[in-house]
């Protein structure tokens, strides 16, 4: 047996609203804005100070610090820091928690891929070899840095299906750090082979002349009509917004109706697929109705590869309002049946989805600093908004929501061999109360169960 608390620290969490809606949904969103600007500005924008968007390079950091928070959160379930996010404020567990994630994403690209497989095995993952090699600094740059974002990538898609399909299952009655170890090198594993895969063979073709003894051709030109790798750049990020869609607005309904975690897992996994692949075609369709069919040959908004890079970039502007409305908003409406409930929030999404599209291209240019236009090399709209993502999980995941919420304790409940509920009790909170000492408070947490897959809204009435 295992607590839940140990299985999946976020799902424990009993959270007090400070606030009511919508001041409380307006506040959060709020923060996490003025968390993403100020990291924009300092290491983004290219008036400011790092001007690292160049977009390639800044991306692959972006795509980094995402991958990393899902590991310390999801897959490492906060170990070695557990006792210091627990007892720490909100302020500093975030401020904390989000230099050890920076300074993982360093540690991973300066040293694992510029320093060491760049220089001993891959080339094209390293900026210096690449320029020894004759090309110009920042086309080195770049390259490297869409071979080295296009792990995380693929890792992002590829690392939350083990808790949000399988419940952990095998490796759901281990131990930090075994547990987290274990999923890290399974996850690590299959997104090596997908990118061999899906990544590789593009620079097959990216170099002159072709290499073609060091890669396979790209296996996708017949019926992509290119030969570049934005056909799986677009829908592996469909795939991670898939994911996350599953796990926010689904409730992970209804691949949470299986009980056996394996099978669920299994055909998770593939629904998980399809649906990516829906959300992939139907934002190439729909890009076909605006503009025009795609052109074989052609440039920018016309190119076919440029269509499958923005079907991507349309499928971070659905997950955006998706979290929001889950983080922020309750994840409403909830009072109907699970597909009704489900179905009314994919409509918010999508209205939500439109305001920000025309929002994000109005407004980017003098806000961010990026070119105007659609198709524009420098316009590259899923480096920010994945930050704001990255910004929105601070805040969620480091920092419980602060100020809008508090979080007063965890509920113990027990979890079976096979990863089921099987008892709870309440837990006196850190800072020393008993429950009954926070007069008439109710206490709410959103996170879904991983016993069941619906939102586990825990309520405590304290006298």
């Amino acid at each position: 047996m295992i607590s839940l608390k140990d299985h999946m620290w976020l799902e424990s969490r009993i959270l007090e609203n400070k606030m009511k809606q919508p001041a409380r949904g307006i506040l959060g969103v709020l923060i996490s804005f003025i968390m993403f600007y100020i990291l924009w500005w300092v290491f983004m924008d290219v008036r400011g100070i790092m001007r690292w968007y160049t977009p390639q390079y800044g991306y692959m950091y972006i795509r980094w610090i995402l991958i990393v928070v899902i590991w310390q959160a999801y897959i490492f379930n906060f170990w070695p820091f557990t006792k210091f996010r627990e007892t720490a404020h909100p302020i500093i567990s975030g401020l904390g928690l989000i230099a050890v994630n920076f300074a993982l994403v360093g540690a991973v690209i300066w040293g694992f891929f510029y320093n060491f497989l760049g220089k001993f095995s891959i080339p094209y993952l390293s900026v210096d070899k690449l320029v020894n090699l004759g090309m110009t600094p920042f086309y080195a740059r770049e390259y490297s840095s869409l071979a080295i974002l296009m792990f995380a990538a693929i890792a992002s898609w590829l690392s939350p299906i083990v808790p949000v399909c399988f419940g952990n299952q095998p490796w759901h009655n281990m131990k930090q750090p075994a547990r987290g170890i274990t999923v890290f090198l399974v996850t690590l594993f299959a997104s090596v082979l997908c990118f061999f895969c899906l990544m590789h063979p593009h620079y097959h073709v990216l170099f002159w002349p072709w290499q073609e003894y060091a890669a396979a051709y790209p296996w996708w030109f017949s019926f992509a009509h290119t030969l570049h790798g934005n056909f799986n750049v677009g829908w592996v990020m469909c795939g991670t917004v898939a994911i996350w869609l599953l796990e926010v607005t689904f409730d992970r309904y209804p691949f949470a109706l299986i009980r056996n975690k394996i099978v669920r897992g299994v055909v998770g996994f593939f629904g998980v697929l399809a649906f990516a692949l829906l959300i992939f075609y139907a934002f190439n369709f729909v890009q076909d109705l605006s503009w025009g069919p795609a052109v074989d040959g052609a440039k920018r908004i016309y190119a076919p590869d440029w269509r499958y890079l923005h079907s991507g970039e349309l499928a971070i502007m659905m997950l955006i309002p998706a979290m929001i409305l889950n983080f922020y908003f309750d994840n409403g409406p909830k009072k109907y049946s699970e597909p009704v409930n489900i179905a009314l929030r994919m409509l918010i999404i999508l209205v939500g989805m439109g305001v920000f599209h025309f929002l994000y291209y109005k407004f980017s240019p003098g806000l961010l600093g990026t070119q105007a236009g659609y198709s524009h090399p420098q316009q590259f709209p899923m480096a920010p908004g994945i930050l704001f993502i990255c910004c929105m999980l601070f805040h969620n995941w480091f920092m419980d929501f602060w100020p809008g919420k508090k979080r007063v304790g965890h509920v113990e409940t027990m979890l079976d061999e096979n990863g089921d509920e099987i008892g709870k009790e309440n837990e006196t909170t850190e800072t020393g109360f008993a429950p009954g000492n926070l007069a008439g408070a109710y206490c709410e947490t959103t996170q879904p169960s991983m016993g069941y897959g619906k939102p586990a809204t825990m309520y405590k009435h304290v006298e």
